[in-house]
């Protein structure tokens, strides 16, 4: 069978705000409960299981590999909701997409700070 990711948890302060999140700008199926969980199915078999916390919350960064349309899709969703965004983790590039290995790439936060990541390309693939 091999090793794959099945899931991970994701904390946050508010699970509906965050999951609503994700699943609105990457155009995925509405979340599920599971016990203290609001599963969102992100494909491959993997979910991101969300938790709410008080406190500090650390960032995170999950990279999601799309294709070429459902990026342009997810990126106009980033647009049309004014999210700040760049094209590198540094945020350095703000307002702006990059083209590694030939393909395209952005990056924007979440409700709670965590780094998301959209490419269409796998770094390292060449281009």
């Amino acid at each position: 069978m091999g090793v794959h990711l099945d899931h991970t948890i994701v904390w946050c302060r508010d699970q509906r705000v965050s999951a609503d999140f994700l699943v609105e700008i990457l155009g995925l199926d509405e979340p599920t409960r599971f016990g203290p969980f609001i599963v969102v199915d992100v494909g491959n078999g993997l979910t991101l299981d969300y938790h709410e916390v008080d406190g500090d919350i650390a960032s995170q960064h999950f990279a999601f590999l799309v294709g070429e349309d459902d990026f342009d899709a997810i990126f106009g969703r980033i647009v049309e909701c004014g999210l700040e965004h760049w094209a590198d983790p540094a945020k350095v590039e703000s307002q702006a997409i990059n083209r590694n290995d030939g393909g395209r790439g952005v990056y924007f936060e979440d409700p709670d700070g965590h780094l998301l990541e959209i490419i269409t390309r796998r770094y390292g693939s060449g281009g």
